[in-house]
């Protein structure tokens, strides 16, 4: 955080004309390995892999981590305050005031937007001068996306099915959404003397994990890989109370089989694959209205996700895979 803030105090001093934009993409439950150019050659992400070819990857960035439910919730409220997680419920009682990431960007003589998934508590309309289309912290949930696939029995639940609502409700799937809110923001800053600061926080890939049919067929489940740490059951599960307190292992049935691990990943990609198109619209847009090169962009996310190492699916553990 104090680097940060050095870095607000430079450009402070600089006039609006010579200060560059900032557009940070922030994913949800996004591992580390998820991206092609960074080894996971399985998953098609060709938008991502150009904007790292052209810039600096930080590999080890880590999240706290924990055995509790809302790890993201934790990891949005230290990227708002700068302060670290045990501080974060302190901080919420003083978001009123103009201490936080977005205020500060306003301050520093920037015009500030955001759309997407929040989950912090202050409202983002007090913070951001342009708010659109903002989600909660993960879309609804129906059973019928749990517990599955079961061996033997066909699987009712559909990534496609619109009437799930999902990543579905409101008829457009929310990445696209996102996507739209921000091209149609970029096309408002071109026009701003003041540079711009964008916070786009796109709620895939979160479960549940729904994309488009063409994304789904371009990951064929017999073709994904499993694994090498693959376990039918995590052996510590019963202390960090899995399945029973913590949903995203609910997910998928215990004992884990390779098949529902394979379905899951094939989910995961697909909806990944999905946001990266929606990722190359963004920068297209840039592109489009000149504004790429003072732009400085950031892609992150809030932490990892297990799907299908060590016998877990979700974020709740200390492995690189979901802090990483």
């Amino acid at each position: 955080m104090r680097s940060f803030v050095s870095f607000l105090a430079l450009i402070s001093l600089v006039s609006a004309s010579e200060k560059p934009n900032v557009l940070f993409i922030f994913a949800d439950d996004m591992t580390y390995e998820a991206i092609g150019s960074l080894g996971m050659t399985e998953v098609m992400t060709p938008n991502l892999d150009k904007l790292f070819s052209s810039g600096t990857q930080f590999t080890h960035a880590y999240n706290s981590g924990g055995w509790n439910g809302a790890i993201c919730v934790a990891s949005r409220n230290m990227m708002m305050t700068g302060r670290h997680l045990w501080y974060a419920q302190k901080e919420e009682k003083t978001m009123g005031k103009r201490r936080l990431w977005p205020q500060l960007m306003s301050d520093a003589g920037y015009t500030t937007y955001m759309t997407g998934k929040w989950h912090v508590r202050m409202k983002a309309e007090d913070l951001f001068d342009h708010v659109g289309d903002v989600r909660p912290g993960m879309p609804n949930q129906v059973k019928a996306g749990y517990n599955r696939p079961l061996e033997g029995k066909k699987d009712i639940w559909n990534p496609t099915d619109k009437s799930n609502n999902g990543f579905w409700k409101g008829g457009k799937h929310w990445s696209e959404v996102e996507a739209d809110t921000a091209v149609r923001y970029l096309n408002m800053a071109k026009n701003d003397d003041k540079p711009f600061f964008f916070y786009l926080a796109f709620n895939a890939p979160h479960d549940p994990r729904q994309s488009p049919q063409k994304y789904l067929d371009m990951y064929p489940v017999s073709d994904i890989k499993v694994p090498e740490n693959f376990l039918d059951a995590y052996p510590h599960r019963k202390v960090m109370k899995a399945p029973h307190s913590l949903r995203d292992e609910k997910l998928a049935p215990m004992p884990r089989t390779k098949r529902s691990v394979q379905v899951a990943r094939r989910e995961y990609f697909a909806l990944i694959t999905h946001m990266d198109t929606q990722i190359g619209r963004v920068l297209d847009a840039l592109e489009k209205n000149g504004q790429r090169e003072k732009t400085y962009i950031v892609f992150t996310a809030d932490h990892g996700l297990g799907c299908g190492h060590h016998g877990l699916l979700g974020k709740q553990n200390m492995y690189d895979h979901s802090i990483r």
